[in-house]
Order: structure tokens, then C-alpha cells, then sequence
């Protein structure tokens, strides 16, 4: 992974009252203690992330969250007495603004595409290097979505299965959805970062942003990856062209 410039490093740290940058917050969900511990050591090495918290499963990963407010919860899937894709439906309905990064070795496409309903933003089996996993901290309080290539893979064929199921559907405009919200949406389907659809659109930055934080709203979804499965699911996107 590329390492973030000036801009791009001071933008991944948090803002406090006062307009003094801290650290991103992390909290550690895993109930290997092995493996959390190596996590925590990786990422307390980090410039300008602070683990906060560590939890061993899904329940206590819960009262951690609403006692110390991280910004990024690192969460497993399998996890004795509560799972951690419930546990990241009840942090995200509880703060929204909390990124949730799964971090797990299940590779199970159903478990995917619960986590991304719960409302995670990212979705990484432990194959990843845990040296990346500071990356991936500081891609998703970008508001980028990540998936470990296997899961994409798999990601792509659900796609696929959808866009067959909806070929012979009308296609009409998303409820409430301008033109310009389509555009977004479609760059969206295709991967392309906020950056790169502003460079396309020649629009800033914070515009797409705005697009994309109506789209959500509109469409009453809670993530980037919902909004581009809801697009294929009615039929608004063409996902082996990111055409309407």
C-alpha cells in the first residue's frame, strides 16, 4: 500500500473540540489472544493510531465501544457468546460514525454480505499482513470500503447473479436520485475513490462527498457497498459496465 502524503496523513486524524488533531482510536475485537496482542503491538507502533481497547468477544466488544468511543473497531466474525457481525450491528446503531474493519478468517460469502448490511466498511481476512492492517485503518476514516481480494472476487459474481436476475426489469431512475447522484453512484460501482470521481466529474472532493452522503440517505442504506448491491439489485447499474 502507498503511504499517505502530508494532506492525506493529517486528514486520517481525528479532530476534538478546539480543532486539535488526535489520533485514530482503535478497538480490538478478537478472541485469539495471540493474535490481538501481536495487533495491538503492530498498530501501538503506528504513527497517529491509538489502541484504546481490546475485547474477546462480541458482547464485551459492545460495552468497550460506548466506554471509550474508538473510531475504528477491528472485529473478528467468530467470537464466543456474540458474534461479530451482531456486535458491529449494534455499535454501528449505536454510533454510526464508528468505522467497523472485519478482520477474519471466514471466508464465507454469506458472512460478507451480513457484515456489510451490519454496516461494516470493510471486510479483510487474516491474510493480510498485519502491517497492513494500519492502512486499512487509515483507508476506511477516508470513508473508503475495502475487501480482501478473495472476498471481491466473490463480491463480483454475487454482482453478476444480479444483473442476470434483473436483465429482463425495467430500469427506472432510484426514488428521490438526481442525475448527478446517478453519475457518483455509478463511478462508486466501479471502485473509484472519492478523489478520482471528483478528478472524472471535475467536481471537489467534499461535492462527492456530499453525493454520496445523500445517495445513503436517500436510499436509506448505511454504506458505500450497500448502495452499489441496491443499484444492481433494481437494476440502475450495469455491472459489467458501470453503465444505466
Amino acid at each position: 500500500m502507498t503511504e499517505p502524503d502530508d494532506t492525506e496523513e493529517a486528514a486520517l486524524q481525528t479532530e476534538v473540540p478546539g480543532g486539535r488533531p488526535e489520533d485514530i482510536r482503535v478497538l480490538i475485537a478478537e478472541d485469539q489472544a495471540l493474535f490481538r496482542r501481536g495487533l495491538c503491538v503492530v498498530l501501538s507502533s503506528e504513527d497517529h493510531i491509538q489502541v484504546v481497547a481490546e475485547a474477546e468477544n462480541g458482547e464485551e466488544a459492545i460495552a468497550k465501544a460506548e466506554e471509550f468511543a474508538p473510531d475504528v473497531v477491528l472485529m473478528d466474525v467468530r467470537m464466543p457468546r456474540m458474534g461479530g457481525i451482531e456486535a458491529a450491528r449494534q455499535i454501528h446503531e449505536a454510533s454510526p460514525a464508528t468505522k467497523i474493519l472485519m478482520l477474519t478468517v471466514s471466508d464465507e460469502e454469506d458472512d460478507l454480505f451480513e457484515a456489510i448490511k451490519a454496516g461494516a466498511s470493510g471486510y479483510l481476512l487474516k491474510e493480510i499482513s498485519v502491517d497492513d492492517v494500519a492502512e486499512a485503518i487509515r483507508a476506511v476514516m477516508q470513508d473508503q470500503s475495502l475487501i480482501s481480494p478473495t472476498m471481491a472476487s466473490k463480491l463480483l459474481s454475487e454482482f453478476s447473479s444480479l444483473a442476470k436476475r434483473v436483465e429482463e426489469r425495467p430500469q427506472l431512475p432510484a426514488p428521490g436520485l438526481t442525475g448527478r447522484e446517478l453519475e457518483v453512484l455509478r463511478l462508486v460501482a466501479k471502485g473509484m475513490s472519492n478523489r478520482e470521481i471528483a478528478e472524472d466529474l471535475y467536481i471537489s472532493e467534499n461535492t462527492v462527498k456530499n453525493h454520496v452522503r445523500n445517495i445513503l440517505e436517500k436510499l436509506h442504506l448505511h454504506s458505500r457497498m450497500e448502495a452499489v448491491i441496491y443499484a444492481v439489485r433494481e437494476g440502475l447499474l450495469d455491472i459489467h459496465t458501470g453503465e444505466q
